[in-house]
């Protein structure tokens, strides 16, 4: 049984990842790593938390000797690295927490897997998920392919660009097998609410002010959470070693032309009068450094894989949409802040 160790398995994207190898491989035993900080949620694993080739472990990538004991206790085969501090704007207000886990916490998990695995690379695999944001920016053309030299904007993006590069490094120094994918913006169920999308469902029913920075002319290619997950699994089970792949949702939109989609589909799911949701849209002062275009040229795992996202955005949105509004409970106990008490409760109390 080959033991998988997924790190930021509790957070939005890790546990669509967790619940597709839990589910799709009872050949293998997943673990779960995750420091359960304010982003990681074991309420998303709800559904899966009893499977026996499942596990759950709390700890953080930053302690380095914690790793090097979790890799002691466990004959790890492959590591899904998804931890990380994503969001822009708490990089801009405290830049050190994505020093510390984005890049520390990273070397730290290259160091216990050259430890683990020095007698025996066959067989072993180090996956690093990034972003697009590595890119920079684009103008009105272009797509960000592999090739596409890094420019980082933001403390968030260069923290993730420095991962990247240390990731590649130690495959290039010490022939650890690795490979990398770097994604365009995530939707879907189960994303933490101070994202746009689930941030704006949440203002609507509540009929608060949806912000928007600056004009809203700034552009992201969306992918589905749930096509990553797909994706994910493919690129670690096909994906040649040392190999880069982009993961697109072919997907642009505006944002304020994504934030009136939205809220003509929650006016009518909440069956208000169209033009409610859109009337609380408020426009804000523009994040520093702000992008202006991300899009990417997923055509590499398409041709190599044969990954393409599953359906459009208009569909990906309305089934997000669905999935908030019939677990809003789930919403108002992550922005009360009373799902961290879900880890005491199953865990701690036992």
């Amino acid at each position: 049984m080959k033991t998988i160790l997924v790190t930021g398995g509790a957070g939005f994207i890790g546990s669509h990842v967790i619940r597709n190898l839990v589910q799709k491989h009872p050949e293998y035993r997943v673990i779960n790593l995750d420091n359960l900080t304010y982003a990681g949620n074991l309420e998303n694993l709800e559904d899966i938390k009893d499977q026996s080739n499942y596990q759950f472990v709390k700890g953080d990538i930053v302690d380095a000797s914690f790793l090097s004991e979790l890799f002691d206790t466990h004959t790890i085969d492959g590591v899904i690295h998804l931890a990380a501090e994503s969001h822009v704007d708490r990089s801009i207000e405290s830049p050190m927490d994505f020093i510390n886990t984005n890049i520390i916490g990273t070397v730290n998990l290259l160091n216990a897997c050259r430890t683990a695995w020095k007698d025996q690379l066959e067989g072993k695999l180090f996956y690093h998920i990034s972003t697009d944001e590595v890119y920079g920016s684009l103008g009105k053309e272009g797509l960000f392919t592999e090739e596409t030299a890094y420019d980082p904007r933001s403390p968030y993006s260069a923290s993730k660009a420095s991962s990247d590069h240390l990731v590649r490094a130690y495959h290039h120094t010490y022939g650890l097998p690795v490979v990398l994918s770097n994604c365009s913006n995530n939707y879907g169920p189960n994303q933490f609410p101070e994202k746009l999308i689930p941030l704006a469902i949440h203002n609507i029913i509540h009929m608060k002010p949806i912000p928007i920075y600056g004009k809203g002319e700034n552009i992201r290619d969306w992918l589905f959470v749930k096509d990553h997950a797909d994706a994910i699994e493919l690129i670690f089970h096909k994906g040649e070693t040392g190999r880069t792949y982009n993961i697109g949702g072919i997907n642009e939109w505006t944002n304020i032309d994504l934030i009136r989609l939205l809220c003509r589909i929650m006016d009518q799911k909440l069956e208000r009068r169209e033009g409610t949701s859109e009337s609380l849209i408020t426009y804000v002062k523009d994040r520093a450094g702000h992008d202006m275009r991300y899009a990417i040229d997923s055509s590499r795992i398409s041709d190599e894989l044969g990954w393409s996202p599953s359906l459009t955005f208009e569909v990906g949105l309305e089934k997000t949409v669905d999935w908030y509004l019939e677990n809003q409970q789930w919403m108002e106990r992550v922005t009360s802040g009373a799902y961290q008490s879900y880890y005491q409760k199953q865990y701690e109390e036992r």
